[in-house]
């Protein structure tokens, strides 16, 4: 039985295509010990200031130590994972705030990374990652999110990562339902490996 952490960003609850995705991969992984963090439903506070005190300085304030008990909690779950699905929508070129917020969260130095002299080197090795990517457009795979995602989990050392594309939903319903087809297929394929 594998520990699986599914990430949902979608801000569009059940008319969203990446939600959908999550469900079929959700059902694919029946069996295993699932832990879903829906960031729309239950965002994260935006990373500013306060936040950075928190989970890189030294936290004085309830505020900033109630920030790096989310951070933990974050982390801790992220560490149990053994395969990590993300729902990542294309919002405007990028992926949804609530997903980047939580990177925020979890991107930690000495924690989920650490500076060497040989550059950055990630602490959370041995685990799988399954983007589940849908835009709009007909964009190809070198865009913003995929490279966004595979340069932030490579960063915290989760260097095993695939994506199932979902592209073109803005076209219509046939499009949407293609698309949806093609995206399964692809979670059939990686999860066949597993």
């Amino acid at each position: 039985m594998k520990n699986v952490l599914v990430l949902k960003s979608s801000i569009l609850a059940d008319n969203s295509q990446t939600n959908k995705l999550i469900d079929y991969s959700i059902e694919k992984l029946s069996g295993n010990h699932i832990v879903v963090r829906n960031l729309a439903t239950q965002p994260l506070p935006h990373f500013d200031a306060t936040a950075a005190v928190a989970v890189r300085g030294e936290p004085q304030s309830n505020e900033e130590k109630a920030l790096l008990a989310l951070s933990d909690e974050l982390v801790a779950e992220l560490k149990v994972a053994d395969i990590i699905v993300i729902g990542a929508p294309m919002y405007n070129l990028g992926i949804p705030t609530q997903l980047k917020s939580y990177f925020d969260f979890i991107a930690r130095p000495r924690v989920t990374f650490q500076y060497t002299a040989n550059g950055p080197e990630g602490l959370l090795k041995d685990k799988k990652a399954i983007v589940l990517a849908a835009s709009g457009g007909m964009y190809d795979e070198d865009n913003n999110v995929t490279n966004y995602l595979k340069a932030i989990l490579g960063f915290i050392g989760i260097t095993d990562v695939q994506f199932a594309y979902e592209k073109g939903i803005g076209l219509g319903p046939e499009a949407i339902e293609k698309a949806q087809s093609s995206a399964k297929h692809k979670i059939d394929e990686i999860l066949a490996t597993f």
